[in-house]
């Protein structure tokens, strides 16, 4: 009994381990696709003209001294009543501010500026017209993406909890690594034309929106992530379904010559 039960229990390890993996990989992928955190970085804005009066301005510089001079001020007391002309004494970079945001496959969000919280935008309406195309098959690709992992988790789950015959479950296997591998070429296409619109809108993309430095965001690692633990899960499947033919067949062949053998020797 136990050369027999030692292959079952390493099946039942394999099973888990692959049913582990497919599970992080959906929760990775539910997680990324509903953030705005691909990519990130800063945006070089003008700054606005400082509003209110000298009492005003000595307020924003108590607040500027902590937070930094974000907006222009006038070198007159009397600034928008006048009809003088005022002079700006901020000139190159100090005319600028640099703004963060992040941005996903939905919506971008940038900070505002001398207020709280950030302005957010649809993704979709930001992306040039020639692009979006691509972009939408990127998120029917990933939604496909996280259905087919939702579909192997529920298959794999099943394996492990189907003791009844092996046969049956060995087809389970068989089905969930299929669906599986197909789950991570849909992921990896998707993630790769995200990429491809995202650097398209940064170049194309509107003017009020182009970011001055970006980089990829953790959502973005999270997504290959996801990428990476749905293929280690469908080695693991596959592995084990090759591994259990190749027992089969080995059990067969010494059937085999445990038959021929009583064949030639019958018993008396």
């Amino acid at each position: 009994k136990m050369p027999a039960s030692v292959p079952e229990a390493d099946g039942r390890h394999r099973a888990s381990a692959a049913f582990s993996l497919s599970f992080l990989s959906l929760v990775f992928s539910i997680t990324a696709f509903s953030s705005s955190y691909w990519c990130q970085g800063t945006r070089k804005v003008a700054k606005p003209f400082c509003k209110g009066d000298s009492k005003g301005d000595s307020k924003g510089d108590s607040k500027g001294d902590s937070k930094g001079e974000l907006c222009i001020r006038f070198n007159s007391a009397e600034g928008n009543g006048s009809q003088a002309v005022q002079y700006i004494w901020e000139t190159g970079d100090d005319k600028f501010v640099e703004k963060k945001f992040h941005a996903g496959i939905w919506y971008s969000c940038e900070e505002m500026i001398n207020e709280e919280g950030e302005k957010c935008r649809s993704f979709i309406s930001l992306t040039p017209a020639s692009d979006r195309g691509v972009l939408w098959l990127s998120i029917v690709a990933e939604l496909l993406y996280v259905v087919l992992l939702l579909t192997g988790n529920i298959l794999m789950s099943v394996e492990i909890c189907y003791y009844s015959s092996v046969i049956d479950g060995l087809k389970i296997n068989a089905f969930s690594a299929v669906v599986t591998v197909l789950a991570g070429l849909l992921g990896m296409v998707a993630h790769m034309m995200y990429t491809t619109v995202f650097q398209m809108t940064v170049n194309l993309g509107p003017e009020d929106w182009r970011p001055h430095t970006w980089d990829y965001g953790w959502s973005y690692g999270l997504a290959w992530t996801s990428f990476a633990c749905c293929m280690a899960s469908a080695v693991t499947t596959i592995n084990k379904y090759t591994k259990t033919i190749l027992e089969f067949k080995h059990k067969r062949k010494k059937l085999e010559r445990s038959f021929r053998i009583q064949y030639r020797f019958p018993e008396h």
